[in-house]
């Protein structure tokens, strides 16, 4: 099932998920839109303690299939708790990752199969995005902006992962996006960023207006 006013932004490290997201609310603050921002893992205080540990450096030896287990159970939680009844306060919810991610990060880089991944998510089967926006940004592009990107020293574990993990991560997104080619939408993320927010935001009032 999908919830209408549910919209996530997927993407590979450094896509530009951050700025289109902070310029889109910019933009539904102009219009008196009502909206809350979240992210996954995370949005909510039990979420949030589990990404910490997903993320943590220390967990090298998290299995994929802990890590996937972990994603879905903070996932349902956040769903539960903010996700729901903000869509059932007639407000847009708009979500910097959801289960694409898992799909394309343990399900296909990780190895463990996109199947399995859907079988320990399937409560969040019923709670779909009705509007995905893929930011298309290939693993080279990513990897020498990530290298410009000033992090303060921290690094988190996913940070840690070498260029062939991400070019698995890229290659698992355009299978998803052959699984849901009705409700994930591509953006060309190589492109200069001010570009990609302004496609990214037409996309999103088109949806809401339309």
């Amino acid at each position: 099932m999908k919830m209408k006013g549910f919209i996530t932004f997927e993407g590979g490290e450094c896509s530009g998920k951050t700025t289109v997201i902070n310029a889109l609310c910019k933009v539904f603050e102009q219009k008196n839109i009502k909206y809350i921002t979240t992210r996954e893992p995370g949005g909510i205080r039990i979420a949030e303690d589990i990404r910490n540990l997903i993320l943590d450096v220390k967990n090298t030896d998290m299995t994929p299939e802990c890590e996937a287990l972990l994603y879905a159970a903070s996932r349902m939680q956040h769903l539960t708790q903010k996700v729901i009844p903000a869509i059932k306060d007639n407000k847009i919810v708009i979500c910097d990752r959801f289960l694409d991610s898992s799909l394309a990060y343990q399900g296909y880089a990780r190895g463990l199969g996109m199947d399995n991944v859907l079988k320990v998510n399937s409560f969040a089967l019923d709670y779909l995005p009705e509007l995905t926006i893929f930011i298309d940004v290939t693993p080279d592009v990513a990897l020498k902006r990530m290298g410009n990107v000033d992090r303060d020293g921290k690094c988190d574990r996913l940070d840690q992962e070498n260029q062939k993990f991400h070019e698995m991560v890229y290659k698992g997104y355009h299978e998803v996006l052959k699984m849901y080619p009705d409700r994930i939408v591509k953006v060309d993320g190589n492109k200069p960023l001010d570009e990609v927010v302004n496609e990214c935001i037409d996309i999103v009032l088109k949806y809401i207006e339309g």
